[in-house]
């Protein structure tokens, strides 16, 4: 007995400094003898040991797959799981039936294990990445079989949640192999707008929980919302990579997942031959199609529409982060609306986005604008928020050059107030004074389209009338004096009655006022800008012989391609700039009268004698004269 202990022992030892390969080998056999019988069914917990993420790859390799091998023809007779809510058979009294029973509820909490193992390892930044690949597949494999035949929902479930959950980054390989690989099959893509309603409902539960109690623990409160932050990130990433149905009417272009195909999306027989509703799938989701051939393509976009809206409106109740905010603000357009059972239940989000003010409300403008349109939405103070957007910053965001052909296509309409006309077109003519020339270019398009549509403001352009000023207006109505009858006494030139600060278009008096701040851009610096107003002078009331300017064509410029556009731009006649004699000095005292120039000791500064003695301004010596 000695001697069997010792040469055991001394096996072992000679085992542990052989190469793994021989210890790999050991792994193989253990899987193979698990697969040929059942007499070598301890070998189950052995190979369990290896799948981990600390394991090495290969060992976790050939025990996943080997357990792969030995779950998959026994999962429709596994009993259900202990957390499932379905009512499990009482132990039978035979006592060969009992024994099967209990090897089998055994069977049931080693093949729960492996599950949870594989999340473990696909979850873990520290496996292999291979590794993390197989075991994906593998649960993804189980999904597919082991519901009968049909979708395994509720895996799929636990696996959507592990991956939200977890702090695996936006960015992860788990969540790029599993949007590339499987996002392309029809009931993939079913089960996860289903399973991501579900969890989006949950994190509002407790974000609403975690505003209501304040808690002293500062820090903790910031890592839970952080981990939130992160949940919600993921979920938008899984929302916004789902591919959406095409047009076509055949359900064999609908690739499938389960091997039930187009059939997981009907009803499933039970044993009495009668068709039943599983949990985790509720009445909306039911046809009431009775077999496979029932279900057609039109059934099938109609239920993935319906699914789809019910996560995408589930996930616009959670508190985004501004970042993901506005990536839903900037594709909600393109990506959701068109695929929503009913795209006017956005109205609310949209709305409270739009009175936020800002760059959310630039970005909210294209799927609100949408509704009004498309959808028959009714928001009373549309134009009022639209013309609050209007200032100088709205030059500077990323997303200018959409609003403002939202702007101009907002700005459309014949059938607008000429009052509302003249409030965006004045308002336009006085942020001309302080953007960048780009921004001028955008707003003399604009101008040049409200004075094309709008005929009865073409008055602003040239306004002959002598206004009065506010004061006399005032005190001529007190008086009761008829201010036609005492226009020349009561007038003064130089005063704009347009009050830019008021944030109602009605109360602007923009119809009192020009468009002088137009006139003042035939002497801007930038020759595009100087050229380009020339065209307001033409008789725009004549629609046959002008056109509308496309804004896009100016929306998204910038100082690079208006440099750009004119060096490509040939010219005639090149400007130059000369001086008849060399100044001595950068301003002279004519150009700025009333002013003193003095130097930093504090002694006024002495103007150069050649100009003092010249006969000819000062100022035409130091200007320089360009030629047209």
């Amino acid at each position: 007995m000695s001697s069997a202990v010792g040469s055991k022992k001394k096996e072992k030892k000679e085992g542990e400094g052989k190469d793994e390969v021989v210890s790999l080998r050991v792994v193989r056999t253990l899987g193979q003898q698990l697969l040929s019988s059942r007499s070598h069914i301890n070998n189950l917990p052995r190979l369990l040991a290896f799948v981990k993420p600390t394991s090495s790859p290969d060992y976790a390799l050939e025990s996943i797959l080997s357990l792969h091998s030995f779950f998959t023809p026994l999962l429709p007779q596994l009993p259900p799981p202990a957390s499932s809510d379905k009512k499990k058979p009482p132990p039978p009294r035979d006592a060969d039936a009992a024994s099967e029973f209990i090897y089998l509820t055994w069977l049931r909490s080693n093949f729960d294990l492996f599950v949870s193992r594989l999340f473990s390892i696909a979850i873990s930044s520290q496996s292999d990445p291979t590794l993390r690949e197989v075991a994906l597949d593998t649960i993804m494999e189980l999904v597919k079989v082991g519901n009968g035949s049909y979708f395994h929902s509720s895996l799929y479930h636990r696996l959507l949640r592990v991956i939200v959950h977890s702090t695996l980054g936006v960015t992860d390989l788990l969540l790029k192999l599993l949007v590339s690989n499987y996002f392309k099959y029809i009931d993939v893509c079913y089960f996860t707008y289903i399973s991501l309603e579900k969890m989006t409902r949950t994190l509002e539960s407790e974000d609403k929980a975690d505003n209501k109690s304040a808690t002293s623990e500062v820090d903790i409160g910031n890592k839970s919302r952080a981990s939130m932050e992160l949940s919600i990130r993921k979920i938008c990433h899984l929302l916004t990579n789902i591919q959406q149905l095409n047009g076509s009417n055949e359900t064999s272009d609908y690739e499938m997942w389960s091997s039930a195909g187009i059939g997981a999306f009907a009803r499933r027989p039970n044993k009495k031959n009668q068709y039943e509703i599983t949990k985790s799938e509720d009445k909306t989701q039911i046809f009431g199609m009775h077999d496979e051939k029932d279900v057609t393509a039109t059934d099938v976009k109609k239920r993935m529409k319906l699914k789809f809206s019910k996560a995408w409106l589930s996930f616009l109740t959670l508190t985004l982060p501004v970042d993901v905010y506005k990536q839903v603000l900037a594709t909600l357009h393109v990506a959701v609306i068109p695929h929503l059972s009913n795209p006017v239940m956005l109205s609310d989000f949209l709305t409270r986005s739009y009175d936020i003010g800002g760059v959310i409300s630039v970005m909210a403008l294209s799927s609100l604008f949408i509704l009004m349109t498309q959808h028959g939405l009714e928001y009373p103070n549309f134009y009022e928020k639209l013309y609050a957007l209007l200032e100088p910053s709205i030059f500077m965001v990323r997303y200018r050059a959409k609003f403002f052909q939202l702007l101009d296509s907002c700005l459309k309409s014949p059938l607008l107030p000429a009052y509302l006309a003249a409030s965006f077109c004045k308002k336009l003519s006085r942020l001309a004074l302080s953007v960048p020339p780009s921004g001028a270019l955008i707003i003399i398009a604009l101008v040049h389209n409200l004075l094309r549509r709008h005929a009865s403001i073409n008055f602003l352009v040239h306004q002959e009338e002598i206004v009065e000023t506010a004061k006399e207006s005032s005190e001529a109505k007190e008086s009761g004096v008829d201010g036609t009858e005492n226009s020349c006494a009561g007038k003064k030139q130089g005063v704009d009655l347009f009050n830019g600060e008021e944030g109602d278009p009605i109360k602007t008096n923009a119809m009192r006022s020009s468009l002088w701040e137009i006139d003042t851009l035939r002497n801007h610096y930038c020759p595009p800008i100087s050229r380009f107003v020339l065209s307001l002078e033409n008789d725009l009331t004549a629609r046959a012989k002008t056109t509308e300017v496309a804004v896009k064509d100016f929306s998204s410029g910038s100082y690079a391609t208006i440099f750009g556009e004119e060096m490509r731009r040939r010219v005639k006649q090149v400007p130059l700039a000369f001086y008849k004699s060399t100044p001595s000095v950068l301003f002279s005292e004519l150009d700025f009268p009333g002013w003193s120039f003095v130097s930093n000791d504090g002694e006024p500064v002495s103007i150069d004698s050649d100009l003092a003695t010249s006969t000819e301004p000062i100022h035409s010596f130091l200007k320089r004269q360009r030629v047209e």
